[in-house]
């Protein structure tokens, strides 16, 4: 069955010449490409693209099927508009908050989505230190959303976003580097990479450690989440880190630890949702 998605990536391949500029415009890998638009040519019952060395072509078929599918997209684009229109999605600010590991790591790329899907509805951010500070000041009213840890006893909807995954950070030279996963209680004797009281990362790494049978001990505490990657990376200790806030061309080590350590995300409001915050729940969930 062929999709919109299909079509898009179809249309962005030719416009770029490139499966690799294509890729990169729509944010996707290109083996994930290469994989849609093959399944989009057995739909189409043979091969739509000549691959050349450098660049790409349509073969006949291809040739029919474009206009076809430029005219799908633009028909679907109409429909959006149409939608957002009546729904009030047109334009408007939606307020959403959340913890900062979330802001730092898996908020950018939905964003991103969101601002290439809704680019009238501006997003405001606020950002708190505790998932405990989130749910008090989403049951406030402080935002319209909430997204962060999974609250407990929260009255109003919750939408599961599934898990946050955390890996342990370790100098590209440590002893721990030339494997990929650590055993926790292999590091019960260094001094962590820890995070400043009040931080809620901080519970996370004392109840991992607890659970591998010991309390870490603190080398140096940050406030900053982003910061605790960079300073185990210059070698003043392991650091317990929310895998989405390591930054790309990193220069220090990533472990799984063993066992793994995540923590169950959710999206929260006060009532159900409205029209707007129901959109960016659902792109949310897309992630």
């Amino acid at each position: 069955m062929t999709s919109l998605r299909q079509l898009e990536y179809l249309v962005t391949v030719v416009d770029q010449r490139s499966f690799t500029r294509a890729a990169e415009l729509l944010h996707v890998t290109q083996p994930a490409l290469s994989h849609q638009i093959r399944a989009l040519e057995r739909a189409a019952g043979g091969a739509l693209l000549e691959r050349l060395p450098r660049s790409v072509r349509l073969t006949p078929m291809g040739r029919a099927m474009l206009p076809h599918a430029r005219a799908a997209l633009a028909e679907a684009a109409r429909a959006r508009s149409a939608a957002r229109r009546a729904s009030g999605l047109e334009r408007g600010e939606l307020e959403v908050a959340t913890v900062f590991s979330i802001s730092l790591g898996l908020l950018p790329p939905v964003l991103r989505a969101w601002r290439r899907a809704y680019p009238d509805v501006h997003i405001r951010l606020f950002e708190h230190r505790h998932a405990d500070e989130l749910r008090e000041a989403t049951a406030g009213g402080q935002a319209d959303l909430a997204v962060g840890p999974l609250p407990e006893g929260w009255a109003g909807p919750v939408r599961a976003l599934g898990a946050e995954e955390f890996v342990v950070v370790v100098p590209a030279d440590d002893p721990a580097a030339d494997g990929t996963e650590v055993d926790l209680a292999t590091l019960a004797g260094r001094r962590w990479v820890h995070y400043a009281p009040g931080n809620g990362l901080a519970d996370v790494v004392d109840r991992a450690c607890a659970a591998a049978g010991f309390q870490p001990h603190a080398g140096v505490r940050t406030e900053q989440t982003a910061a605790a990657p960079v300073l185990a990376a210059a070698g003043l200790g392991p650091a317990l880190v929310p895998a989405t806030v390591v930054p790309p061309h990193f220069e220090g080590h990533v472990l799984r630890p063993r066992p793994a350590v995540t923590r169950p995300l959710a999206a929260y409001t006060r009532h159900e949702p409205d029209p707007l915050t129901a959109a960016f729940v659902e792109v949310l969930a897309l992630r």
